[in-house]
């Protein structure tokens, strides 16, 4: 049986990977924070390709959930082949404005997060010795953005922290890459105007931003790659950056 686990998976880019994983996957569980009626759907979506699915509602920063989620994921199946790490969420907005509430609140979801799946399977990958990790960052945690400093800090610490776990577990076997993904039409840019979207394709000189579908695809590529290719960080951004 292949499994999987994804977390942020009641919409966007998250969605658009636990459809794209079911046409290969026996099992994908998938969580979110507190949206369930969207998780159901995305659930619903998935069965449809006759995969079986788990879903999970609770903090991903909060480390007891995501270990009993991990937990129910091996008493059911014995085992967990990929991890995708898509959960996070973004702040708009100068550094000086930026509180210590909002800067604990993108690292906790944004990075906390990522430590927490990952320390809670790995053990479980290391004792198969086999497994893939892909976790989501973004072109700003490659070159920084303006008005989005935690934001990027937190993308740019999922970037080495990649690069140093896949150096720690590929005598193991198993690979551990990032997906640095540029704009994506997802509900996180839907505060943008009309306006701004227009300038932001401007900016890609592809001349629009990718689609949840196409960041899916993006990713399944990524797990078919041999276990070799790993400790890389893949763009995905229309040649933007």
């Amino acid at each position: 049986m292949k499994t999987a686990i994804i977390t942020g998976a009641s919409r966007g880019i998250g969605r658009a990977c636990a459809i794209e994983l079911s046409k290969d996957y026996d099992l994908i569980a998938i969580c979110c924070e507190k949206n369930t009626e969207m998780l159901n759907e995305t659930a619903k979506l998935v069965s449809e390709n006759n995969c079986d699915v788990m879903t999970f509602t609770g903090d991903i920063s909060n480390y007891d959930f995501v270990s009993d989620m991990v937990s129910s994921v091996i008493q059911k199946c014995g085992h967990i082949d990929t991890l995708i790490n898509n959960a996070g969420i973004a702040l708009i907005g100068l550094f000086t404005d930026t509180s210590p509430e909002d800067w604990r609140k993108i690292l906790d979801n944004n990075l906390t997060s990522v430590y927490n799946t990952c320390h809670t399977v790995v053990p479980h990958m290391i004792h198969e010795k086999s497994g893939r990790i892909i976790n989501v960052s973004s072109v700003w945690g490659l070159v920084g953005a303006s008005c989005e400093v935690a934001y990027s800090a937190s993308k740019g610490a999922i970037i080495n922290f990649t690069k140093a776990l896949a150096k720690e577990l590929a005598p193991s076997g198993i690979s551990v890459n990032a997906a640095a993904f540029g704009a994506v039409d997802t509900d996180m840019n839907a505060c943008l105007t009309e306006e701004d979207k227009t300038s932001l394709c401007e900016e890609i000189p592809y001349g629009r931003m990718a689609t949840i579908t196409e960041a899916g695809q993006f990713i399944r590529k990524l797990l078919e790659m041999p276990s070799y290719f790993t400790g890389e960080v893949v763009k995905f951004d229309g040649a933007w950056i």
